[in-house]
């Protein structure tokens, strides 16, 4: 990221879109691989769509980072529980990548209730001259077979084939709402309301219960988990993040089950600021370690926080993501749109984080600088290497000729989902049923 966020070029390449958008074209995540060259989208009709960055040629240099489609396939099916008469979505819930091993590549996807481990492989050749079967699979008779033939590989068009490898599913009651692979590499986690468990990759019959805040009686319930996930680089450390705004960091060698935190992240609140909404804003969203281990960041409804390992009383870093909307709070508790679940990111130096807001708005905030930007992912400013401009909001008075008012802001546009390539400022962001790739103009 440029020295000044202000006036920072970014320009676009704008890669999928439906003039009929359904329910199910909705994209519901997005993550980049851990090299960046490949980006996976999620959506509610459980499609996974994966992208593949360009190659640089000599004679187009400027087409290095485009990001073309490499293969979709169909993650999960809508499926019906009949013990509980229970409909479950076929809805990309999360994507993660795991490291690349070998040529193939591993992703994980998750609906309400199942985790899929996927898997990548290109095939560029195909076996000929089989001796009990025709080239196109039919069984020869075999009393027309009079000699042996030794099959030979034979070149054909790149395919890219997607196979399911494990499914790790009947261990949810409640709704997935994060999966997070852990730094050994042979264990992931998956967490709903109440509980997490622990999978091994190779056993899927069987996981462990690490969080279990399930109460005895469910009328004493007062808060549920909302999002869980590892630290980078210790194996035995994860937090997860709760309805109330609370965060806990858990160390797995204190006990098999996590019930007792080893450190508890909470800010007080204000009492002046106190309201009806004051609650349902506090709800943590989203929680990310950085890349570095060192910091959290969190995202509610109006702000995102960072968050010092070593300091458990409060935030080191709050940042207003659309402190514009307390007045309009009421009206978008009756629109549900109070209940939205915005997700936050890092660039790859912990330097810069990015959220999402609602008319398409996306924010980013430079730590360093503590400079902020607010810009636009639509369809009428993204054309192709288009520069974005910052946009502003303004809430009462006179509105400038580059302003836009907040009575104006649509609502039904909203960016829940985004991700930002592991080592270079390109960033993708889902609108809805469209996917934008923008990335720092280089020239």
């Amino acid at each position: 990221m440029e020295e000044d966020v202000e006036t920072r070029k970014i320009s676009s390449s704008f890669l999928r879109d439906h003039s009929y958008a359904t329910e199910a074209d909705i994209i519901s995540t997005v993550e980049f691989n851990h090299t960046g060259e490949l980006l996976a989208t999620g959506d509610k009709g459980g499609r996974v769509v994966i992208f593949q960055r360009e190659q640089e040629s000599k004679n187009q240099p400027h087409r290095r980072g485009e990001y073309n489609v490499y293969s979709t396939f169909q993650s999960h099916e809508p499926e019906f529980d009949y013990l509980k008469s229970l409909e479950i979505e076929e809805k990309i819930n999360k994507i993660r990548w795991l490291p690349q091993q070998n040529a193939a590549y591993f992703l994980l996807s998750t609906n309400d209730k199942t985790v899929k481990l996927w898997k990548i492989s290109e095939r560029d050749k195909r076996p000929e001259g089989y001796n009990l079967k025709d080239e196109d699979g039919r069984l020869r008779d075999p009393s027309m077979i009079t000699m042996l033939r030794v099959p030979v590989l034979r070149p054909m068009d790149l395919m890219v084939e997607a196979t399911p490898r494990r499914v790790f599913a009947n261990a949810h009651t409640y709704h997935i709402n994060s999966i997070s692979v852990n730094s050994d590499y042979e264990t992931y986690m998956s967490a709903d309301d109440l509980r997490i468990n622990l999978w091994n990759f190779e056993i899927t019959n069987q996981s462990f219960n690490i969080v279990d805040i399930k109460p005895a009686n469910m009328e004493e319930l007062t808060e549920v988990i909302t999002a869980a996930e590892f630290h980078p680089h210790h194996c035995n450390t994860f937090v997860y993040s709760s309805s109330k705004g609370t965060i806990r960091l858990c160390d797995m060698r204190t006990s098999a089950l996590c019930d007792r935190h080893a450190k508890f992240f909470e800010e007080p609140e204000d009492p002046s600021n106190r309201s009806f909404f004051s609650e349902i804003i506090s709800s943590i969203s989203d929680v990310k370690f950085s890349h570095s281990g060192r910091y959290i960041m969190t995202r509610d409804y109006l702000t995102v926080k960072v968050w010092d390992l070593n300091m458990e009383n409060r935030p080191i870093e709050t940042y207003q993501v659309h402190d514009y909307l307390r007045s309009k709070l009421c009206s978008l508790y009756e629109n549900d749109c109070i209940f939205d679940k915005f997700e936050c990111v890092w660039n790859g130096s912990d330097s810069v984080i990015m959220t999402g807001s609602y008319n398409n708005f996306f924010r980013m905030f430079d730590r360093n600088t503590k400079r902020d930007v607010t810009l636009e992912a639509s369809r009428e400013n993204s054309k192709p290497r288009a520069i974005l401009k910052p946009r502003k909001v303004c809430i009462g008075g006179k509105r400038r000729k580059d302003e836009i008012s907040v009575d104006s802001l649509d609502f039904s546009k909203k960016i829940l989902h985004t991700a930002w390539h592991p080592t270079e400022n390109i960033i993708a962001v889902a609108a809805t049923n469209n996917l934008y790739i923008f990335q720092d103009k280089v020239n």
